[in-house]
């Protein structure tokens, strides 16, 4: 019994929503169908308000002292933590998602979103300390580090050959939907 109401219970929560980074093969009506980056075929059924971003590349002189960020990283062999990509929210978006976690961009990496406390230069990038509620952490970003911020965008931005990185979830039926798709501008691939 007690195994019957646990397995109840956990069909009951709601689906966990996951990402697919990858190209865009077709757009059909609200159907968006994805090349991933692995070589799978992705439909995705996109919700009536799907939220559609752009993602456009800045410099890493643009991230200033209180900018709020988004970075993943992974642990250098000296015990640091290295940036593979530093992205910048716009003000509107300050405190999404704070915090740091582990991430599935690349084996061992985490995603921390802060706000930049200090920035320093140095012959090899910049060392940023990022604060978030729960602590602060330093980060080593290299000059090739891809750094992008948030940019205006619409459906009329999915077209296919248009890098995205849609968060999706599946559906009792088997299918998958999302409701909130970032697309890379002028030819970029989102590197988050």
């Amino acid at each position: 019994m007690v195994a019957g109401s646990t397995l109840y219970a956990i069909a009951q929560q709601p689906p966990t929503p996951t990402r697919v980074r990858g190209t865009i093969e077709a757009v059909d009506g609200d159907v968006l169908a994805v090349k991933s980056r692995g070589g799978e075929d992705v439909k995705l059924h996109m919700t009536g308000d799907v939220n559609v971003v752009g993602i456009s590349k800045i410099s890493l002189s643009d991230i200033k002292v209180g900018s709020f960020i988004g970075t993943t990283t992974v642990p250098g062999p000296d015990g640091s933590q290295n940036a593979v990509e530093v992205h910048v929210f716009p003000e509107a978006m300050r405190g999404t998602g704070e915090g740091s976690r582990p991430y599935d961009l690349r084996p061992n990496s985490t995603m921390t979103n802060a706000t930049v406390a200090e920035s320093v230069v140095g012959n090899d990038g910049h060392t940023l300390t990022i604060k978030y509620k729960d602590g602060e952490k330093k980060v080593v970003v290299s000059p090739e580090t891809p750094v992008v911020t948030y940019v205006p965008a619409g459906k009329s931005d999915l077209k296919p050959g248009a890098k995205v990185i849609a968060f999706m979830k599946k559906l009792p039926d088997g299918s998958l939907e999302t409701s909130r798709v970032s697309v890379g501008r002028d030819g970029l691939t989102p590197p988050m």
